[in-house]
């Protein structure tokens, strides 16, 4: 089964069987929103530390009993993605260093995050159980419960979690399933996560490793974003 791709995401398409666009402008309500999540978000680069220790479980190494529930107040906030940093040749330097570990060239490191980074989405906004998603300057959102959380283990042995989130809003253009991955396994604040999107279901979604678009808090220039990267 073809996977969804989360580039299906564009406006005034329907995101799959049973997503129709609702007759209320999300548009209209932007600014209110981007306000609201704003502050939120201001709140969230306060506990941005910049220690970059690097802990087990951001290595992928955890024991499964060590995993807990998040709430979506962890990812709350105002979000930007960084494939536009990537397509204008900002990240370049990021994958320069990467490749001195010998695993990769560069020329492979920015094709591999080209196709993991790629988005239609320009950002996310996150309140309370609420997630808006900006394409093409224009908003559209919904409310989401939370559907627990899913540990995975690759090919290399190490292992990461997804915490899944499904939509109770019906009638929309949003996705209706979405799991964050941010290398935490516990309750706290995430400094950026990736994202993964789809209709089909939470399973189907799990099997996605390729395409898995990536956020920083809005309120960090492209100098920090980078900085974070070759030093996170």
């Amino acid at each position: 089964m073809k996977l969804f791709l989360i580039s299906v995401l564009l406006v005034g398409l329907s995101l799959g069987t049973g997503c129709q666009q609702t007759g209320k402008s999300i548009a209209s309500e932007s600014q209110t929103k981007e306000n609201s999540a704003s502050l939120v978000s201001e709140h969230v680069e306060k506990e941005h530390f910049h220690s970059h220790e690097k802990t087990s479980a951001s290595q992928g190494i955890f024991e499964d009993s060590a995993v807990q529930d998040r709430l979506l107040s962890d990812w709350e906030g105002s979000w930007q993605s960084v494939y536009p940093y990537l397509v204008d040749g900002s990240l370049d330097e990021v994958f320069k260093e990467k490749a001195k570990d010998g695993e990769k060239s560069f020329e492979e490191y920015k094709e591999y995050y080209e196709k993991g980074y790629q988005t239609e989405i320009e950002a996310i906004d996150i309140v309370k159980n609420t997630i808006s998603y900006r394409i093409d300057g224009k908003w559209q959102e919904a409310q989401y419960d939370y559907s627990g959380y899913k540990i995975l283990t690759y090919e290399s042995g190490k292992k990461g979690v997804r915490y899944l989130f499904t939509a109770t809003t019906t009638n929309m253009l949003a996705p209706k399933y979405v799991q964050f991955s941010d290398h935490i396994i516990e309750p706290q604040k995430s400094s950026h996560f990736h994202i993964y999107l789809g209709n089909e279901n939470q399973d189907v979604l799990l099997s996605e490793m390729k395409n898995w678009p990536t956020f920083f808090p809005s309120t960090l220039n492209k100098k920090e974003i980078i900085h974070d990267m070759l030093y996170h």
